[in-house]
């Protein structure tokens, strides 16, 4: 079972960022907001790339979806920063995968009310989309609206049992909806998942990290 936000508050949490390939040569950028936000806080975060927009592995953003739900399903990661250029489709790929709550952060508004209410285990931004003067700023902003405070309390107070249920609920479905992420890999296009896992630092930092033996075991197997 994937642990939630809550679950992991108050606890060293390993953050996993990964950029697609529109928007790699953001990566320093993003890597540098991130960790000067989160680091303090003694959290510590794992920078799977893209770094550069040469890199020779690209991740396109259904990729994206593929590294998320590995990253949590295997608890190589207790949460995931990613994003696009419009952050939608970044978003849209983690949530596909079993055990994902992806959350669209714009502002640091975005980021407050999507932690408080809810408590998610990935955010995904717009990197090109409304990226301009002080964007850095922004993701510093956003960064510690997300991870300052204690997920899942609710907003406002009052309606914080309501929201608490309805977590559940929506747990409750995707986990009738989505298969486990071990079928999911089988399942999927080979080369697809080949070139997902295939980053210059996945296997560094995944089998590392990594707590489930057979979803280990089925991607070193696939990477050979």
């Amino acid at each position: 079972m994937i642990c939630s936000a809550n679950e992991t508050k108050g606890r060293q949490m390993k953050i996993a960022l990964i950029n697609e390939n529109s928007q790699a040569a953001k990566n320093e950028i993003i890597h540098t907001a991130l960790t000067n936000v989160v680091e303090p806080m003694g959290h510590e975060v794992f920078n799977y790339g893209m770094y550069t927009a040469e890199d020779a592995a690209q991740i396109t953003y259904p990729m994206i979806g593929l590294l998320t739900g590995i990253l949590l399903n295997s608890k190589a990661a207790d949460f995931v920063v990613t994003g696009c250029g419009t952050g939608m489709g970044s978003m849209l790929a983690a949530n596909s995968m079993p055990g994902v709550f992806c959350g669209l952060v714009i502002d640091p508004t975005d980021a407050f009310l999507f932690s408080q209410i809810n408590a998610g285990n990935a955010m995904s931004m717009p990197y090109a989309k409304g990226f301009g003067w002080a964007a850095e700023l922004n993701l510093e902003d956003c960064y510690r609206k997300l991870f300052e405070g204690k997920p899942g309390e609710g907003y406002p107070k009052e309606r914080a049992a309501i929201m608490a249920k309805n977590r559940n609920v929506l747990a409750d479905l995707k986990g009738a909806s989505c298969k486990d992420m071990l079928s999911v890999l089988k399942d999927v296009d080979q080369e697809l998942l080949k070139s997902a896992i295939s980053g210059e630092k996945f296997s560094e930092y995944f089998f590392a990290n990594s707590q489930d033996e057979e979803i280990s075991a089925y991607l070193k197997g696939l990477l050979g």
